[in-house]
């Protein structure tokens, strides 16, 4: 009955279609899916919050409004100053799409659909958990990083301030290990987003699969509390997750155009 048991399963890409383009076919998984949903999602919410130009903003405008303030004041306006507004843009758009494919992954679209339409469905699973897609947000705050660093300070005045001010002798030793950290946080902001999801995916699957294992009230009492309990915890880790993301790159940001290393 334990090999029925799949810790993984929530968390697993599954491929709902393909399209073809030409020669080319593009497998949809349940990941990308969601991807998509949570850019819908945005794309419709964000624009209705700011549509409304109340003097005193409520609701979800207010809540919209709170967390945009709070992220420019509070996070990354100690880091970068007077240039916040040049940034905020960016630092906000990938707090909040992090931080609704945590969100999403939290409702069990599967197992509604699965439901309601009487027949197995894998659209949903948390998007985060997927190593490709944190890799790719990494990726994208990687080369904004740069992007910002190549503007303020020009190619070659960028490639020079990577290393902070040291004697002449101690630069071939310092540049290589300052480059080597440039490539080392990207790698850093994708694992750290995919392993703290993916963990608590596995945990809150394998609690609740003990139900269908042991088939006892008892065990199936104190699964149910210990998921719920879970669920909240997964709810503030969704948070935690895309906040951490966002202020590290908005850290990277100011050491990549900041006057001094």
């Amino acid at each position: 009955m334990l090999a029925d048991l799949n810790p993984l399963e929530p968390i697993t890409a599954v491929p709902l279609f393909t399209i073809h383009l030409g020669s080319w076919a593009v497998v949809v998984s349940n990941h990308a899916a969601m991807v998509c949903a949570a850019s819908v999602i945005l794309l419709v919410g964000i624009p209705l919050a700011a549509r409304s130009r109340k003097l005193v903003p409520r609701g979800w405008q207010n809540l919209v409004e709170s967390v945009c303030v709070f992220l420019r004041e509070q996070m990354a306006r100690p880091l970068l100053g007077e240039h916040t507004d040049r940034y905020i843009g960016f630092l906000w758009t990938a707090f909040f799409f992090i931080l609704t494919l945590n969100l999403v992954a939290m409702v069990p679209t599967e197992k509604i659909i699965s439901l309601v339409t009487g027949k197995r469905s894998h659209f949903g699973g948390p998007a985060t958990a997927n190593i490709w897609i944190t890799g790719a947000l990494a990726v994208v705050s990687f080369f904004m990083t740069h992007a910002y660093g190549i503007r303020r300070h020009g190619l070659v005045g960028y490639l020079v301030h990577l290393a902070p001010p040291a004697p002449g002798w101690l630069m071939p030793l310092i540049y290589p290990l300052e480059l080597l950290g440039v490539f080392v946080r990207p790698f850093s902001l994708a694992i750290r987003l995919f392993a703290n999801i993916v963990a608590g995916h596995m945990v809150l699957g394998t609690i609740l699969g003990l139900v269908f294992i042991f088939k006892n009230l008892g065990v199936a009492s104190v699964s149910v509390v210990a998921c719920v309990a879970l669920s909240f915890l997964e709810l503030l880790v969704a948070f935690i997750q895309a906040y951490v993301f966002t202020f590290l790159s908005a850290l990277y940001i100011a050491l990549a155009t900041s006057s001094e290393h």
